[in-house]
């Protein structure tokens, strides 16, 4: 069976550094970033840089970068029995103060691989197309804590995370089930994509801590919303559509 092909990014630690930095400038090439989706219109003509003056007046420190390479190296970690892809990105950094140049630097960020297919360039174009997959490990560790260990048993911990994790897969849900209306479908779509992708603390505050008073007479119960806020359209067509 064909291993899968995984992409991780590793630590800048000393000995990956040495490394990168003992490789050949001719074994580096311009890293190749994504094509910008063409223009059907005009293109807007860009502001003037007005902090990039201010900066300059002022004499502040600058980081400019000048270039982005790329490169690869095989390597094996200490518990591991095989080699590994390692494709290293070296940027290259002016640091500026006022008009002068200081100095340049070089800041390295790696990424390890089973994959010996893709070329460098691919391999770090596939890594960011990661990017959410990150924002979604940083929500259930620091937002729903579905990656904290409460309790001393296994099975236990994954009980804690499955019924944490309901709650960020509660949030998702919401946004899928959200109606769309075909006279305001630009405006619901933009709103579904904005729930999707909220955070989750954001996710509280605008559809579950919603102020509000219950009244209850004439064999009736109604709640009474205290406070606005600029979610409730969506929140109330949400609620019609469940």
């Amino acid at each position: 069976m064909a291993e899968l092909a995984r992409i991780h990014s590793y630590d800048a630690r000393a000995n990956m550094v040495a490394q990168a930095t003992g490789l050949s400038d001719d074994l580096y090439h311009d890293l190749v970033a994504k094509a910008v989706q063409a223009i059907k219109t005009s293109q807007r003509q860009r502001p003037v840089n007005v902090k990039d003056a201010v900066v300059k007046e002022r004499n502040f420190k600058k980081l400019r970068q000048r270039s982005v390479e790329v490169s690869e190296f095989s390597y094996r970690p200490l518990a591991c029995k095989h080699d590994y892809r390692v494709v290293v990105v070296r940027k290259n950094i002016s640091v500026e103060r006022g008009e002068d140049v200081l100095f340049d630097e070089y800041r390295y960020l790696f990424y390890i691989t089973n994959d010996w297919n893709m070329t460098p360039d691919e391999v770090v174009a596939e890594a960011h197309q990661r990017c959410d997959q990150e924002n979604l490990h940083a929500q259930l560790k620091g937002e729903v804590r579905a990656l904290h260990a409460p309790v001393n048993t296994l099975n236990a911990n994954c009980a804690c995370l499955v019924m944490a994790s309901l709650a960020w897969t509660l949030k998702a849900w919401c946004a899928l089930l959200v109606p769309i209306s075909p006279r305001w479908a630009n405006k619901h779509n933009m709103e579904r994509r904005l729930l999707l992708r909220m955070e989750f603390r954001t996710f509280r505050q605008a559809f579950i801590e919603i102020p509000c008073q219950i009244v209850k007479g004439a064999r009736q119960v109604r709640w009474r919303i205290l406070a606005w806020n600029p979610w409730l359209g969506l929140f109330f067509r949400l609620d019609a559509a469940l």
